[in-house]
């Protein structure tokens, strides 16, 4: 099998060498490219004699699948699915294999860091300070007895769960499919929107959650209510969040993920709200969860040559 790893994953190209050798060994061939393109030729002509290829959310469309009939893997460098035409590989016959839970840790503590943050204005402040400004009366709040309610009890939602709890939080939860979990109360949607002081959302993007935090959710919240959404852009209606903070619904929200990857385009509505904490997608971004990352990459791709 030629494997191609289309781009590098943050972690040094000797340790995804090292991870790969017991492969190499049987016979196995490798391709390794240390920078990142989007472009579909581009893709297309690194990709077209791989039986396998490595990439992390570099989108993959249909017309990319017809100029590589050799192609029969994918390992994504990713926990979500939504840039690849899972429907040409399926017609296709192609394995596609997720790096599920690498990133478990790094963005459920970024969840709460921006909790901290709207709370707290730590960002604001470092600007404020730097800026010979002072507090100016500004008072902040705590979490600790504050309602967190998530929106997906998948492994991240789970975790901030376990956080938000450790720091004396209550914490409620949402799940398409129901489930029990200890530390976590089970609601409908619409009891979490009206209770949670922190509305924090973890969802997968799907045809069914597109949009799934919309105006009626926002209208649900209460005024001093605040959004965190380190998930996926689309699952929060962006347009409806900026009038939720513009007419003051809410109090405030921080975003970690868009509708498209930063850099955002001048023009992004998002730029105009009010009280809102903008990241430029940092959620999986840490050099644990990369590592782990890489070791699932390589595991896909033996168990599926296995």
């Amino acid at each position: 099998m030629h494997i191609v790893f289309l781009e590098p994953l943050g972690v040094c190209e000797c340790v995804i060498r090292s991870l790969c050798k017991p492969l190499q060994e049987k016979g196995h061939t490798f391709t390794f490219y240390a920078d990142r393109r989007e472009e579909e030729p581009v893709l297309i002509e690194r990709s077209r004699e791989a039986d396998a290829i490595v990439l992390s959310n570099i989108p993959l469309r249909k017309s990319f699948f017809d100029a590589c009939p050799r192609l029969k893997m994918i390992s994504v460098a990713f926990t979500g699915l939504d840039h690849i035409d899972l429907e040409a590989c399926r017609a296709r016959g192609i394995t596609v294999c997720n790096a599920a839970g690498y990133s478990t840790h790094a963005v459920a503590e970024l969840a709460i860091g921006m909790m901290l943050d709207v709370y707290r204005q730590i960002a604001n402040g470092n600007t404020i300070t730097r800026m010979y400004g002072s507090r100016n009366n500004f008072t902040g709040s705590e979490l600790r007895g504050k309602t967190v309610g998530i929106i997906g009890l998948g492994r991240i939602g789970r975790q901030v769960a376990t956080l938000a709890s450790a720091f004396g939080c209550r914490v409620i939860g949402y799940n398409r499919t129901p489930r029990t979990l200890e530390q976590v109360t089970s609601v409908d949607k619409e009891t979490l929107c009206r209770e949670a002081d922190i509305l924090s959302v973890h969802l997968p993007l799907t045809p069914d959650t597109e949009n799934f935090i919309d105006s009626r959710e926002f209208s649900l919240m209460q005024p001093h209510a605040i959004l965190i959404n380190t998930a996926r852009g689309p699952v929060v209606n962006k347009e409806a969040l900026c009038q939720a903070l513009t007419e003051g619904r809410i109090a405030g929200a921080a975003v970690d993920v868009y509708d498209r990857e930063p850099p955002l385009s001048p023009g992004d509505i998002l730029f105009g709200a009010p009280n809102l904490l903008m990241l430029p997608h940092l959620g999986y971004a840490t050099r644990e969860a990369f590592a782990e990352r890489i070791k699932i990459v390589v595991q896909n791709i033996t168990n599926w040559i296995a």
